[in-house]
């Protein structure tokens, strides 16, 4: 079994993280917009393809044509990447937002990192379960629920709500596996992992598409340019920075950006779509923010030491 280095962010991890944020969050709002026109598990499908082709084409280019560097192999681990990175939790989560409240959707994604922790503890010997990370995600997950409010648990009446609420869970577990399997490769070329983790994903996710929602119907072109745009940005080049931030950051350090996202999505939502802006917006995002730091806070003053140092 592979053991990697220990996890050390930089400043450019934690710039990415804040870039992943940032894209997710308004992911949401794109999504929204796309499932005017297709139906979710075709934008799933969409998504992914799109991805695979544009990272397999830049792999292609830029990349050594070799996917794993060492003698080392895991074709096990990378069918789980490619499955539960984008193909399955994809489909879960745009069947399950059609059952329950975006609210519970983003409570759900802010899970992710306290579902990583435990399983990095277990799993990974790098990614020891200490006091003042505990203590941080929970703090981060509380600004998160208090920035979506009473409502993330609000019932909509829905006979489907309480299996679309488990969809959500599922999708959360889904990521969390894969950021931990990511970081338990032998030596990979990252954008080679992008590339194969996406090729199979899609590998996966279209005949899933094909039996549940039988041949996809032609988009119009204002739909067609949502699914490129969201497999562009939000799906391959996304994918291609988180995996290089779990590689050199680790899973753990990672899953801080499912804490930004339903910040991100709020403000979004109020600059693009005049959408009110809740009250607890600044008192949850200083508790994101303080969780985040109180987490972190030995990458923290490893960064500064070695600004001073320099």
């Amino acid at each position: 079994m592979h053991h990697p280095a220990p996890p050390r962010p930089t400043a450019t991890d934690w710039l990415s993280v804040v870039a992943l944020g940032i894209v997710w969050g308004a992911t949401f709002l794109v999504t929204e917009l796309a499932l005017a026109g297709v139906t979710p598990a075709w934008l799933a499908a969409g998504r992914v393809v799109t991805a695979a082709a544009v990272t397999a084409a830049i792999w292609r280019l830029a990349g050594s044509g070799r996917l794993f560097t060492t003698a080392a192999r895991s074709p096990g681990g990378l069918a789980i990447v490619g499955a539960f990175s984008t193909a399955v939790p994809f489909l879960l989560l745009a069947w399950a937002q059609t059952h329950v409240t975006s609210a519970f959707a983003g409570v759900s994604m802010a899970a992710i990192a306290l579902i990583v922790l435990p399983l990095s503890h277990l799993l990974l010997r790098d990614e020891a379960l200490r006091l003042d990370r505990v203590a941080g995600l929970l703090v981060g997950f509380a600004g998160v629920a208090l920035l979506l409010g009473g409502g993330a648990l609000r019932a909509t009446g829905d006979p489907l709500e309480p299996v679309g609420r488990l969809a959500c869970i599922g999708a959360a577990c889904s990521y969390a596996v894969a950021s931990v399997t990511i970081r338990r490769l032998p030596p990979v070329d990252p954008l080679g992992l992008a590339a194969t983790s996406l090729l199979i994903g899609s590998a996966v996710v279209v005949p899933l598409a094909l039996l549940l929602e039988g041949p996809p119907a032609l988009p119009d072109a204002v739909t067609l340019g949502w699914i490129v745009l969201l497999g562009v940005v939000p799906t391959a080049g996304a994918n291609m920075l988180r995996v290089l931030v779990v590689r050199r950051a680790g899973p753990v350090f990672m899953s801080l950006t499912n804490y930004q996202v339903p910040v991100w999505s709020v403000i979004f939502g109020a600059v693009i779509l005049g959408e009110p802006v809740r009250p607890g917006l600044f008192a949850a995002t200083a508790l994101i923010l303080g969780g985040i730091a109180l987490s972190q806070r030995r990458a923290l003053a490893a960064i500064f030491a070695r600004r001073r140092a320099g």
